[in-house]
């Protein structure tokens, strides 16, 4: 079985900090690609943060210098640390994997709301 579980979402005040966890199971974790996209009511879904198996990473423009991608091949998991948040990051946080590109593979999802 291929497992990935989100966990972290939750309620914080603008320019508070979360920090997303996505743990695999079932992939040989250390040479997949892994990212996060979110998706907000009534948009597109878009992808935040990629990061590959040689830890190159991408960031969306609307989170680049607030948000990080890092990856713990030896726990089998992929983090996205989450800066100076704003109401405009309220979204529901997936979690992806593949080989190559992402999407082969998908979390649950985990809310994040961002609100005073």
């Amino acid at each position: 079985q291929v497992q990935l579980v989100e966990s972290g979402g939750g309620l914080v005040q603008p320019g508070g900090s979360l920090r997303l966890s996505c743990a695999a199971s079932g992939i040989i974790f250390k040479i997949y690609s892994m990212g996060w996209y979110r998706q907000a009511p009534g948009k597109q879904h878009d992808l935040v943060a990629s990061i590959t198996s040689s830890s190159s990473t991408t960031y969306a423009d609307s989170v680049k210098g607030r948000f990080t991608i890092s990856r713990d091949n030896a726990k089998n998991t992929v983090y996205l640390q989450m800066n100076s948040l704003k109401p405009e990051d309220t979204a529901v946080y997936y979690c992806s994997a593949g080989l190559g590109r992402l999407g082969s593979h998908w979390g649950q999802g985990t809310q994040v709301t961002v609100s005073s």
